[in-house]
């Protein structure tokens, strides 16, 4: 797994950076969080240089730098997650540094976060999520009638979309589903997603929509030699790029501007919320470890404070 890390630029003439990188990899932290924490401690390093006119030495790191970092952030107009992330970084990177020797003890532990309001994530209201799925069923219909070529294609495509925002799925673990990891029957079934974020496993139920166009997909799926379940042209898996593609194809035919598979994941949770799902259970369907991540659906959006307010008319 260390190949992963070679180019990445914050390894770059530096082993502090290098051991950090290796500790996390014995502690089996995702790559995706691996590669977040090098790159926020590689622009500590920078600035701790710009501060002292020389290169950072490890062994002189005190919580001052860390507060006087913090500070550097938010008077440069930072967000607060974005700092948070950065202190959560310099705190792991601290926790390797005293475990190792290199310091007597951890100065990121001492700072504190900085307040976040919590702001809604963005989700397609259910206004939104109707024109989508007509949008899918024009395009299947239109792709059939005039490209024919491509309506196998355009079958994957309303097959990823509509997946994507009947199961909350993340754009990587669509990717990664294989056919075994298909269960369908008339009356149920469910995907099993077996590259969560960190590598957890999890069963997702399917509505009938999922079912139906999943099933519309495996009808006329190529055979091939791979076993991935949405594929390529040419065979080959599909690649994540191509899952956002199809996404904004859709979106914009169905006028909709900035939709992402994130998006799509966000209104799955919000409505699943809006239906009386509970807390703990829509945390389980999204791969969720911590209540607190799936807390934010509960903030308000936009669309719910313009209705709370119309109701006053």
């Amino acid at each position: 797994m260390e190949k992963h890390f070679v180019n990445h630029p914050a390894l770059k003439g530096n082993p502090d950076l290098q051991a950090f990188a290796d500790f996390l990899l014995e502690k089996d932290r995702s790559l995706a969080t691996i590669r977040g924490y090098l790159s926020d401690v590689h622009l500590f390093y920078k600035w701790m240089a710009r501060q002292g006119g020389e290169p950072f030495v490890l062994e002189t790191w005190d919580s001052s730098d860390v507060r006087h970092y913090r500070q550097a952030m938010l008077d440069a107009g930072a967000m607060p997650h974005t700092i948070n992330r950065k202190l959560a970084a310099l705190i792991a990177f601290g926790h390797w540094a005293a475990e190792c020797g290199r310091i007597a003890g951890n100065p990121a532990m001492r700072i504190r976060n900085v307040e976040n309001v919590p702001m809604s994530p963005k989700w397609l209201d259910r206004r939104q999520q109707a024109a989508l799925m007509r949008a899918v069923e024009n395009d299947l219909r239109s792709s059939r009638q005039r490209f024919p070529r491509l309506w196998v294609l355009r079958t994957r495509d309303a097959a990823m979309v509509v997946t994507l925002l009947n199961t909350g799925l993340r754009v990587a673990e669509l990717a990664a589903l294989t056919l075994s990891d298909v269960q369908i029957s008339n009356r149920k079934g469910s995907l099993v997603v077996r590259a969560g974020k960190g590598q957890k496993r999890r069963q997702v139920p399917l509505n009938n929509a999922a079912r139906q166009i999943l099933s519309d997909w495996l009808a006329v799926r190529p055979e091939t030699g791979s076993t991935a379940l949405f594929i390529g042209q040419r065979g080959e898996p599909v690649k994540q790029s191509s899952i956002q593609r199809a996404v904004d194809r859709v979106a914009s035919a169905a006028g909709l501007e900035n939709v992402t598979p994130h998006i799509l994941r966000h209104s799955f949770a919000k409505k699943l919320l809006d239906e009386g799902a509970e807390l703990e259970t829509v945390a389980t369907l999204l791969g969720h470890s911590n209540l607190n991540t799936t807390r934010i659906y509960t903030t308000p959006g936009e669309r719910d404070l313009e209705e709370a307010v119309a109701r006053l008319d």
